[in-house]
Order: C-alpha cells, then sequence, then structure tokens
C-alpha cells in the first residue's frame, strides 16, 4: 500500500492584517501599542483614508492645539502680570509671610503662608478623601445588590455636581461647630503629635484642619464616581479567572480589580487633587484666614491662595492685583507640577500594571 507523502509543512509568514484583528490578540486596555501600528500600516498600504477618519483626525489634532494654545496664553499673561508685581516687591516673594500691597506703604508681599495653607489642606483632603472613595467606589462596583448600587451610584453623581458655595455654607453653619469637640479630642490625645496640639484650647475651629476635612468631602464624589467606573471597566475574564483557582472576592480585588485600575485611580486622585487646590469659596467660607505660620493645624487662621485671591481681588487695583495674579501664577504652577507627576508615576507604572498581564 503506497504512503502519501508527507511533505513538512511550510513556513507561513504571519499576516499583520490578521494579528491586528484576531480576537485573540491583546485584551482590551491593555495600553499595548502594537496594534495600532498595525491596523495604522495597514490602512496606508491599502489606499487613502476615508473622508470621515480625515475629519476626525483634523478636530482631534485641532482640539488638541487649541488646548496648548490656551495654556500658553494664560501662562504668558500670568508671567507678564507676575513679573510687573515682583519687580515692586521688597520682600522675597516666596519666603515673605506679609502681604502689603497696600498703596503709599512699603510694597512687601510674599506667598510663604498661603502656599503652605494650601498644600497642607489639599493633602489633609487627599488624605481622607482618596481611600474612602475607594471603598465606596469598590462597594458599588463589587458588593452592593444592583437596585442598591443604582442608587448609591446616582446620589454620588448627584453630590458631585453640588456648586462649592453650598458646601461652604454647610461647613460654617454644621461641620466648623462640630468640629470643636472633635479638635478637642485630637488635642487630648494626639497633642503630642504637635500638628494636633491646640495652642488655644477652645477657639472657634476655624482652621486648615477643619477646612481639609471640608475639601475631602467635597472631592469624595468625585473621585468617588470616576473610580466606580474604572472599577466597571476591568475585564470580566480577569475575574472569572482568579474566582476559578479559588480566589475570594477580596482576593480577586486585590489581584486583579486593582492592578488594572491602578493608573485611573491615580488620574481621579489628581482631579480631586485639582479641584482642592484651587477651592476658593468655600474655603473662604469656613477659614478664619491670617498670615501666621503655624504648624499647629487645629488653631484658627492660616490661608489659602485661592483664598487669599477671592477675598482680595475686589479691593486691590494696580500692583496689589498683579499680585495676586503672581501668587496665581504659583497655584497654576504648582497645579502643572502636580499633574506632570502623577503622569509621570502611571508611565513608569504601566509596565507592571495588571491591565497588561
Amino acid at each position: 500500500m503506497d504512503t502519501p507523502d508527507t511533505a513538512p509543512p511550510q513556513d507561513v509568514p504571519p499576516n499583520e492584517d490578521l494579528l491586528a484583528a484576531s480576537p485573540t490578540g491583546p485584551p482590551r486596555g491593555s495600553g499595548t501599542s502594537d496594534a495600532v501600528p498595525a491596523f495604522a500600516g495597514s490602512r496606508r498600504g491599502k489606499g487613502k483614508a476615508r473622508i470621515g477618519d480625515r475629519l476626525f483626525a483634523g478636530s482631534s489634532r485641532g482640539s488638541g492645539i487649541v488646548l496648548l494654545v490656551v495654556m500658553a496664553a494664560i501662562a504668558v499673561f500670568l508671567t507678564i502680570r507676575s513679573v510687573n508685581a515682583i519687580s515692586h516687591d521688597q520682600g522675597n516673594f516666596l519666603t515673605t509671610f506679609e502681604w502689603n500691597t497696600q498703596e503709599g506703604a512699603p510694597l512687601s508681599f510674599g506667598i510663604a503662608v498661603l502656599a503652605f495653607g494650601t498644600i497642607v489642606s489639599a493633602i489633609i483632603a487627599m488624605i481622607i478623601a482618596v481611600p474612602v472613595a475607594i471603598g465606596v467606589a469598590l462597594f458599588i462596583s463589587h458588593y452592593a445588590p444592583r437596585r442598591m448600587a443604582q442608587a448609591l451610584g446616582y446620589v454620588i453623581d448627584l453630590l458631585a455636581a453640588v456648586p462649592s458655595i453650598v458646601y461652604g455654607l454647610w461647613g460654617a453653619l454644621f461641620l466648623v461647630p462640630h468640629m470643636l469637640g472633635v479638635n478637642a479630642w485630637l488635642n487630648q490625645y494626639f497633642g503630642w503629635t504637635y500638628i494636633f496640639g491646640q495652642s488655644q484650647p477652645g477657639a472657634q475651629p476655624r482652621s486648615l484642619f477643619s477646612v481639609g476635612v471640608l475639601l475631602a468631602i467635597m472631592i469624595l464624589p468625585i473621585i468617588t464616581a470616576v473610580s466606580r467606573e474604572i472599577f466597571l471597566q476591568v475585564p470580566r475574564m480577569y475575574e472569572e479567572a482568579a474566582l476559578a483557582l479559588g480566589a475570594t472576592r477580596w482576593e480577586v480585588i486585590r489581584t486583579s480589580v486593582l492592578p488594572f485600575a491602578r493608573s485611573g485611580i491615580i488620574s481621579a486622585s489628581m482631579l480631586g487633587l485639582g479641584r482642592a487646590l484651587g477651592e476658593t469659596m468655600a474655603v473662604a467660607t469656613v477659614l478664619s484666614p491670617s498670615l501666621l505660620l503655624s504648624f499647629h493645624l487645629t488653631d484658627p487662621g492660616g490661608s489659602t491662595i485661592a483664598q487669599n485671591i477671592a477675598t482680595q481681588f475686589g479691593e486691590s487695583q494696580g500692583v496689589g492685583r498683579d499680585a495676586l495674579i503672581a501668587s496665581g501664577l504659583v497655584l497654576f504652577l504648582i497645579t502643572l507640577l502636580v499633574n506632570g507627576g502623577a503622569r509621570l508615576i502611571i508611565a513608569r507604572r504601566k509596565e507592571y500594571s495588571g491591565a497588561n498581564a
């Protein structure tokens, strides 16, 4: 009996188009860039792009250029007015505590106290808000019954849209009186930390700590809403694979959900931090402003850049108004540095994200 010839299989070169369109390719949201060049290359190789693609690409490119132009215009405006103000400053703009911009008197102003209050109140808000927001988002996305999750999601979205002046009024009328007991408790049990020690026991708690608590309540809905949407985007197969290996609910979240959503959580936190750094009316309503630098965070006093601009801009003229704009430039730079640092963290940790596993 003749046996058929068994010719060795020939090597078949991989087809890039098939690889790009294959359903077994890289998972959605993996962040890998291999599929995009293959798709783009195949498009370019097939001929002229469609008019819809060209319009979309042009509008996207134009939107990006407009954004850069607007940012550059803001930076140029702030820089020009800041140079005019700093040239009249007889103190050091970065280290001077006082803010004296009255005409007829020696002009001496600086942002030392303002920058300290801005950063400290934002840090307090982030320490309180981020863990709570992640916990609430996980409860809504993975633990709560469907009807309860929908109701909670609606409430969170509603709270994120409440104007800041409403939070400020609530903080002044409700939060501040109740912070009196909290401050006394912190002074009694954590006064040894110095920052919670009170030099004026019993004083009205219109302090940086109260502002930080209020800002935490304000940014909590934003971080929660964004984190919840990110948790819901985790591929189902990741969680099912972990469950198939015998993982508990918490182990699924720890090994699959949180690694996949890490960069999204950082981005959500940066959104909240941006609002905390630039919040104006709520801070002005709650805080008892002063230009004394104190590390007793529960003592009345302190000031922030945004609150100082809001309270003094209407009464300032000439160099005084330029000085406020110069402090705004500092806040602008702080925000850029914070966002740049966040993007750097995301870029450096992306390769180790569970989304790329």
